[in-house]
């Protein structure tokens, strides 16, 4: 019986995908494991397809596969991408365009052509650190002509950290103001959790960016922002190192929040 692995970034959700995967016939192997777990549980066991479904968190499943195609011990397991919104999926088609991309209710025969066409030279795409270091911040900001930017509790050399901005940017100190991307610095565990009920009230007309200096040795990590704006109704879509000194999560109001 093929065995397929199963990445879903919700527990709560992933029993659809699961359930679809063994009707077709296949091994369903599905647990909530990150990071070095993650890639462990897939060397050890192999599997003959992997499924990323991209409807939750698509840029971390996008990074997922790219460090798989990236690794000589998985780059030739064949990766079916399931659901997601067109736009994300059109972005994973760019760096994957032999994978392939189908919907949970289409999974059986996705699986069946996935697994018989076993690559033999796959695409390899850079990996995430090196598409960026071309950008510049305003790119990884998603900063764009005409925008209008907010800052909120930036240090003085604020201006160096973004660099030079495209044609038109207004930059402004007043967060009301803000109607493209708003970035907030923030510089202690008091402050973020002082700013978040502020902050989730803007989300949803700006695109929200926490920043954080790098290097802290207070315990002011990347996880203790997300897991705090998480529990005041944020979630984290994307991770940016802005330059040598700070890093930004950018955040959007969780549907149900």
């Amino acid at each position: 019986m093929p065995r397929v692995r199963i990445l879903h970034w919700k527990p709560a959700e992933a029993a659809p995908l699961v359930e679809a995967c063994r009707a077709a016939g296949h091994e369903a192997e599905y647990e909530d494991l990150r990071g070095s777990a993650l890639s462990r549980a897939i060397r050890d066991s192999s599997p003959d397809a992997i499924a990323i479904d991209l409807s939750c968190l698509p840029s971390h499943g996008r990074e997922v596969a790219v460090w798989l195609r990236g690794n000589k011990s998985t780059r030739h397991i064949p990766l079916v991408f399931v659901n997601g919104e067109a736009e994300k999926v059109a972005r994973v088609k760019e760096l994957l365009p032999d994978a392939t991309f189908t919907t949970t209710g289409k999974i059986a025969a996705a699986l069946r052509s996935a697994c018989r066409k076993r690559a033999t030279d796959p695409v390899v795409p850079p990996q995430m650190m090196d598409r960026y270091k071309t950008r510049t911040t305003a790119q990884k900001l998603g900063i764009t002509a005409g925008s209008t930017v907010g800052v909120i509790d930036a240090p003085r050399d604020y201006p160096a950290a973004l660099g030079a901005l495209p044609e038109g940017v207004e930059v402004t100190e007043d967060p009301e103001e803000a109607r493209s991307v708003t970035l907030w610095f923030v510089h202690d565990p008091e402050g973020l959790l002082a700013g978040l009920r502020r902050m989730r009230s803007m989300a949803h007309r700006t695109k929200l960016w926490i920043l954080w200096r790098k290097g802290q040795k207070t315990g002011f990590t990347e996880n203790v922002i997300r897991e705090a704006a998480l529990d005041a109704g944020l979630v984290d879509y994307k991770v940016c190192s802005v330059n040598e000194r700070w890093s930004a999560l950018a955040f959007a109001r969780k549907k149900t929040a």
